[in-house]
């Protein structure tokens, strides 16, 4: 029943829309013929016009061409008198004739300038006449000078010549030429004549046509009027019916929009459960890393803080004695900052940037970061059998890797069991290890004796956010990290595993090798050589009173004239009353304005200044496009990282990044 309806819908809107623009298609139509039927009789009447008028061109040529025979026939005949009667007033009658012949043909070359078939006869025709002319005029001129018989001599001479043959000759193909050209010209205004009839018949016809059109559209019309009646009681119809959705749509609408209200709540309180279960998670990991690193920070201080005490007491009397505590403390403050530095990479707050690395150096400077992160419980060994071999790698998310592979294994082991790190040598053939190109491979192994996985597991384990551990007790992204770490270090990660005997995950890195052939590593920038300088005026910008004091007293140890600035907003003015300023060191963190903030709000005059950023804050290194490419040095630093930083800056070595740090 629906589909007749919608069928017989269809085939009325069809027919409505033949309705509404079959009229104008006749329209168009109509306008189009007679549009047609115009140009035709325009072009038909200009067209017999014109062959009339090369009609009458012809005739007049002829014309031309028959009194111009005519008027030398009789200037010849009139000369021919007046040799034999010596007449002068003969002769001048000659004259004139023969004159008025030149001005006939004057008017043939003009009448057949446009004719290029006539041409070529008239240019021919004229010399003709010329050289004629020439020999009536001597025959002339002897009959004037009494020379009668020599006159009438030449005369008969000239009556047989060549010469007037060929005149007589050229005329006639003059004439003929035209009379060829009239008979088709003729034939032109003929065939005008036939299609103006046939204009003229068609115009009648179309005004027959039209005049059934304007009755074809007066019933088109009406029958357009009574479907547009028949439609407005249908368009009634249907805004009574769309009245009735529309109060139904509106409910449906608000019934929607009380379950969106809902569905957008238990998403907010979804993604608040899931931000507290993140926030749940990365506290669990920081008390996992603070409970064990705690008491080594604190052995260190007290290290710090015994060797200061000592080398105060002993200072004056035992000097020898002094400097060996200050070493002490010296070395337990660098350890500090170490571990700090290690703590930071592992939260990622430094930048990250691929570096040569000694594997076997950096699992053993892990050591104690592993087993304060696994605990007492497991029993970790190493064996580094890397023999020198060097990668290229970024160093933070190298032992972050690891770190996260010796997390998984101590879960596998629910906290107890054995644990191996092993690094080696070995070389490999085209994909012998999945992608991996022949050549020279690090091998860096992290092996447990736990629970292994099933195989199913095995096959997921890189997928993000797949994870066997409880609700709150892994997010699923540590390996999908590591296995995209290690492909960017053109790597390969490979776990074997078998459920109830444990796991082993090998991460194979193309080893390093510099330009001689020999696997090195870089020097750390502040175990380079700095470059002295002459002593230079410094601005130094530091908040804290006594950092400025302690940066101050650095910088006059290294031979530098400092001046002091103990707020951000005070550096324009200090550089306007020091000209000689050289260079600005500033603090990062700052009240009211930071150091960037300070250095984009100096005037354009000292935007040569150079310039030295320090932080306390690892997290400010990785913003390195806020520093705009100036040096920047973390605290706490060496009096050598100071020195090395203040000649990198001396010299406009624009690198972002840390510039110098204590070991």
């Amino acid at each position: 029943m629906a589909d007749s309806y919608y069928m017989e819908e269809q085939e009325s809107g069809w027919q409505a829309a033949v309705r509404r623009f079959l009229p104008l298609v006749l329209v168009i139509l109509l306008v189009g013929a007679l549009g047609t039927l115009l140009y035709s009789a325009s072009t038909a009447t200009r067209d017999h016009e014109r062959a009339l008028t090369e009609q009458r061109r012809s005739f007049e040529i002829i014309a031309l061409a028959r009194a111009f025979e005519a008027k030398t026939a009789r200037a010849e005949v009139t000369l021919a008198r007046y040799v034999i009667s010596l007449d002068p007033d003969v002769g001048r009658l000659f004259q004139d004739q023969w004159r008025t012949a030149s001005s006939q043909l004057k008017l043939l070359t003009y009448a057949t300038r446009r004719s290029g078939w006539q041409r070529a006869n008239v240019q021919e025709l004229r010399q003709a006449f010329e050289e004629r002319g020439k020999t009536l005029n001597e025959i002339g001129l002897r009959t004037t000078y009494d020379q009668k018989m020599t006159a009438l001599g030449q005369f008969h001479q000239a009556g047989k010549s060549e010469e007037l043959k060929h005149i007589t000759k050229l005329l006639d193909r003059v004439i003929q030429a035209e009379n060829g050209r009239l008979q088709e010209r003729s034939l032109a205004v003929k065939l005008a004549g036939n299609r103006t009839q046939w204009v003229d018949r068609t115009s009648r016809l179309f005004g027959l046509v039209l005049f059934v059109c304007v009755l074809f559209a007066l019933w088109m019309a009406n029958a357009a009027l009574t479907e547009r009646r028949s439609a407005r009681r249908i368009a009634d119809m249907e805004a009574e019916r769309a009245d009735r959705m529309e109060a139904a749509v509106a409910a449906r609408t608000v019934e929607l929009s009380s379950a969106y209200e809902q569905l957008k709540k238990e998403t907010a309180e979804r993604a608040a459960a899931e931000e507290n279960l993140r926030q749940m998670q990365k506290m669990d990991a920081v008390g996992q890393l603070t409970g064990g690193i705690a008491h080594d920070f604190n052995n260190m201080l007290a290290v710090v803080v015994g060797g200061l005490e000592l080398a105060k007491r002993t200072l004056r009397l035992k000097p020898q004695e002094a400097s060996r505590h200050l070493d002490n403390a010296m070395d337990g403050a660098t350890r500090a900052a170490a571990l700090t530095r290690r703590l930071l990479a592992f939260a990622r707050s430094e930048p990250l940037l691929p570096s040569a690395v000694d594997p076997d150096m950096l699992v053993r400077d892990m050591a104690e970061l592993i087993d304060r992160s696994i605990g007492d419980q497991i029993i970790v060994s190493f064996d580094n059998q890397a023999g020198g071999w060097h990668i290229f790698v970024d160093q933070h998310q190298m032992e972050n890797a690891i770190l996260n592979l010796c997390v998984n294994a101590r879960d596998a082991m629910n906290g107890r069991g054995r644990l191996v790190i092993e690094t080696r040598q070995a070389l490999l053939a085209e994909s012998e290890i999945g992608e991996c190109a022949a050549g020279d491979y690090v091998v860096l192994s992290v092996t447990d004796d736990g629970c292994g996985m099933a195989p199913d597991v095995l096959a997921r384990v890189f997928e993000p956010f797949f994870t066997t551990k409880p609700v709150g007790k892994g997010t699923g992204l540590g390996l999908s990290q590591i296995f995209g770490f290690v492909r960017q270090s053109h790597g390969e990660i490979r776990i074997e595993s078998e459920l109830g005997h444990g796991t082993s995950v090998q991460i194979y890195l193309p080893r390093r090798v510099s330009i001689s052939g020999q696997s090195t590593g870089e020097a750390p920038l502040s175990d380079r050589e700095p470059v002295l300088h002459p002593p230079t005026r410094i601005l130094v910008v530091e908040d804290d009173p006594r950092v400025l004091n302690q940066t101050m007293a650095a910088l006059a140890e290294l031979g530098h004239l400092p001046v002091a600035c103990d707020h951000p907003s005070k550096a324009a003015k200090l550089l306007t009353s020091h000209r000689d300023i050289g260079l600005i060191v500033s603090d990062v963190l700052m009240p009211d304005m930071t150091g960037p903030e300070m250095i984009r709000s100096l005037p354009a005059a000292y935007a040569h200044v150079p310039v030295l950023f320090v932080t306390g804050y690892a997290g400010d290194i990785a913003e390195s496009s806020e520093f705009g490419g100036h040096q920047v040095l973390r605290k706490p630093y060496t009096l050598m990282g100071l020195s090395q930083a203040l000649s990198n800056a001396l010299n406009g070595s624009h690198h972002p990044g840390t510039a110098a740090a204590a070991e």
